[in-house]
């Protein structure tokens, strides 16, 4: 039997080794996990229908899927293409048989994301997920963290306009200067969903948000020391709030050991908003932009976010799902 006699029958079902891997493991939670109908429902009333004359569009619900794959993977227009292509896992998620179709174009991904973007649909993506969340008991508390991230932009002018995107702008952090945007959330200090997403440049300071990070029922809020001096906007904002700021050492007045214990306490409490940042940055592999302009990832972190949430409460949904 020759070598491509071999490899067409393992394609079709007759392998004798296989193991279930982590993308495929992680993929069929989310295929449980997503609230896929009530999404679907959120795009529809703007998704191309195929009136006049044109090919017939391709199913929401696989482009949606095929969109979430990049995310999930970060992986651009072409890029996920060519990996719908190359793994069956992620076919088999997308709903893509390659005895019927082919994979769709980068093309026409890239117009859906634009369709996406246009509409705003990130925010209301977002805003459903967690009135689904909400709804199978995973609600917000009276505690929130608020925090934000620098995401990097490329700093180089080698492009077609010969400039580096004015949207985007440079700041110091420590020692170090960066170049990019920032992402501040307000998060629930319970169950680490983020409900709150403001997207700045990066040398917007943290603390000048703060009142939009906020749901205005909170009893408590956790800040690193960059929300000092705040506490009365807090107080405006959700009146039953008291503010657990950190405290910051000055060069004449260091912190007692009282000081640091408290601070330690609090940021037990303020860490973590790294695990959701780490989520995103790390897992979802969202370091660096992906577009030019604040809009589009804007668009992209608030698809982010909404995923992160679901990932956030996989074990409480997946005990739903069978139950």
């Amino acid at each position: 039997m020759s070598m491509k006699e071999q490899i067409s029958l393992a394609t079709t079902g007759f392998e004798r080794h296989s193991k279930t891997t982590r993308r495929t493991k992680f993929l069929q939670e989310m295929e449980q996990i997503v609230p896929w109908k009530r999404l679907r429902k959120i795009v529809r009333p703007f998704y191309y229908k195929g009136e006049g004359v044109g090919r017939r569009p391709i199913e929401l619900d696989r482009m949606l899927r095929i969109y979430f794959l990049q995310q999930w993977f970060n992986l651009s227009d072409p890029a996920v293409e060519e990996a719908l292509y190359d793994m069956l896992s992620m076919r088999a998620f997308a709903h893509v048989d390659l005895g019927e179709a082919g994979v769709p174009d980068e093309t026409t991904i890239c117009k859906f994301r634009h369709l996406l973007e246009k509409h705003d649909l990130g925010k209301k993506l977002f805003a459903e997920v967690n009135r689904y969340l909400a709804e199978c008991g995973i609600t917000i508390s009276g505690g929130t963290i608020v925090d934000a991230t620098i995401i990097h932009a490329p700093s180089s002018t080698k492009n077609q306009d010969g400039e580096r995107d004015p949207e985007m702008h440079q700041t110091m952090k420590g020692n170090q200067w960066f170049f990019g945007m920032k992402a501040h959330i307000g998060a629930d200090s319970r169950t680490r969903l983020v409900h709150s997403i403001v997207t700045t440049a990066a040398n917007v300071h943290d603390s000048r948000v703060i009142a939009d990070l906020l749901h205005g029922r909170e009893t408590r809020v956790y800040g690193d020391s960059a929300y000092l001096g705040k506490a009365e906007v807090i107080r405006e904002r959700s009146p039953r709030a008291r503010a657990f700021i950190n405290k910051r050492a000055y060069r004449n007045r260091p912190l007692t050991d009282r000081d640091r214990e408290t601070n330690r306490r609090k940021s037990s409490v303020r860490s973590r908003a790294e695990h959701i940042f780490g989520t995103v940055k790390g897992y979802f592999g969202f370091k660096k932009v992906r577009y030019r302009g604040l809009a589009k990832n804007e668009n992209c972190l608030n698809i982010l976010f909404a995923l992160s949430n679901l990932l956030m409460s996989k074990k409480r949904l997946l005990r739903l799902s069978t139950a």
